[in-house]
């Protein structure tokens, strides 16, 4: 256990509050934690924590003159192997700062590829990953070229230098090409899968939720899977569907997706729209919100934004509130949405029947009577519908059946029972 702790690497964090960057991109106390817990999830060690509030980023330093030598004091008492920015720096800070503090520097969105880049296990996963990473590099590739600026006037530096770095560029923008492409087979796949479960008639829904919410362990406890779920993190990034019997007639296929969390890097959600796409064509979403944070009311609403970012707000959503079995004392149960323990079980009947609503909201049931020679009718409603009930009868087939409306007008002339 000791010499894995000595390879932890020592972080120093680093955030900047400032009314140009706006609410939702400075940092505050609650940020900064989260950053910690990142770097504790990268497998790093958050040791010093450092905040500055001005009116504008330095551009620069971002931080300014001042603070950055704090900084550099706090990261030399401290032995720190590396400084985290809970903001995003652009490329020409990230070189002046990892040049001055004498310490590799990375920002936020830096710090989550590399959590994902650890994660991601399948296939689909490492190639949206290394999309992500490629294009977050591109830009900064100039800082990773400074030894050769320390040596401008050297013979034969310069002009190689030039050339390498052009080289890499190349070479990355070509990687980022292949990959797309890739990518783009993944999506015609996964068309085809939705396009057989259309066929099906098997309806979908897509867990959603900020990181570390608790969705893997609600997909567990529905479908008695075995899928890891840990307390951190990005637990879990690469999809996992289960079949999900919601009631005796209704059957649902039910997705886990990757959390999500405040200032998540662009790159990372257009690479991941080839997964993140299903939740545009799930029938429903299930919200999981830890209502056992402090911050639930802030997590939820970054998770609404990514929603209405990647357009699923038109998909009908249930509010899960879940670890209810952390909350002491009276839960304010008024609100909309379901309260469940996805620890203990508490309130998965509750949340069966909300999917079950929502599932069925505009579907009709009824007792149809179809003649013998309506053979297709049968097989459509068998296929299309839920049958409840079937008897063969002299005068026909009697079906209680689930229909959705177009399917009802079809039937209305045997219908034999509403409810």
């Amino acid at each position: 256990m000791t010499d894995i702790e000595k390879k932890r690497e020592r972080a120093a964090l680093c955030g900047l509050s400032s009314p140009s960057l706006g609410k939702e991109e400075s940092s505050t106390d609650v940020s900064m934690e989260e950053l910690a817990a990142l770097v504790e999830t990268a497998g790093g060690e958050a040791v010093a924590m450092l905040t500055q509030t001005r009116p504008a980023p330095d551009s620069r330093s971002f931080i300014g003159e001042g603070k950055e030598q704090e900084l550099k004091e706090l990261i030399r008492a401290n032995e720190c192997d590396l400084a985290v920015f809970d903001n995003e720096l652009s490329p020409s800070q990230m070189r002046v700062l990892s040049e001055d503090l004498g310490v590799k520097v990375m920002d936020r969105s830096g710090l989550i590829l590399d959590i994902f880049a650890q994660r991601a296990r399948t296939r689909e996963g490492q190639l949206q990953v290394e999309l992500a990473q490629y294009k977050y590099l591109l830009p900064r590739l100039l800082g990773m070229w400074t030894h050769l600026e320390r040596q401008e006037g050297a013979i034969g530096t310069r002009g190689p230098g030039e050339t390498q770095l052009e080289s890499d560029r190349r070479h990355i923008r070509r990687k980022i090409q292949k990959l797309e492409e890739e990518l783009a087979e993944v999506r015609r796949n996964r068309a085809t899968q939705r396009r057989k479960r259309e066929k099906n008639r098997i309806p979908s829904a897509a867990l959603v939720g900020y990181t570390n919410a608790g969705k893997s362990t609600l997909l567990n406890l529905l479908t008695d899977s075995a899928i890891p779920a840990n307390d951190r993190l990005f637990d879990t990034l690469d999809t996992t569907t289960r079949r999900l019997a919601v009631d005796e007639v209704q059957e649902v296929l039910l997705s886990d997706t990757v959390g999500f969390i405040r200032h998540l890097p662009t790159h990372l959600v257009e690479a991941f729209k080839a997964t993140l796409e299903e939740l545009t064509f799930a029938d429903v979403l299930l919200h999981v919100i830890d209502v056992s944070s402090p911050e639930w009311e802030s997590q939820a609403a970054v998770v609404d934004g990514l929603i209405r970012q990647l357009g699923a707000e038109q998909t009908p959503c249930i509010r899960v509130y879940n670890k209810c079995d952390k909350c002491p004392g009276e839960l304010p149960r008024q609100r909309d949405g379901v309260w469940i323990s996805a620890k203990t079980g508490e309130g998965t009947a509750e949340l069966l029947r909300a999917l079950s609503e929502t599932l069925d909201r505009g579907k009709r049931r009824g007792t149809f009577l179809l003649p013998y020679d309506q053979g297709s009718l049968v097989q459509l409603i068998h296929d299309q519908g839920a049958v409840l009930e079937s008897e063969y009868t002299e005068s026909g087939v009697r079906l209680r059946a689930v229909v959705q409306p177009e399917l009802w007008e079809k039937l209305r002339r045997y219908i034999e029972e509403e409810p």
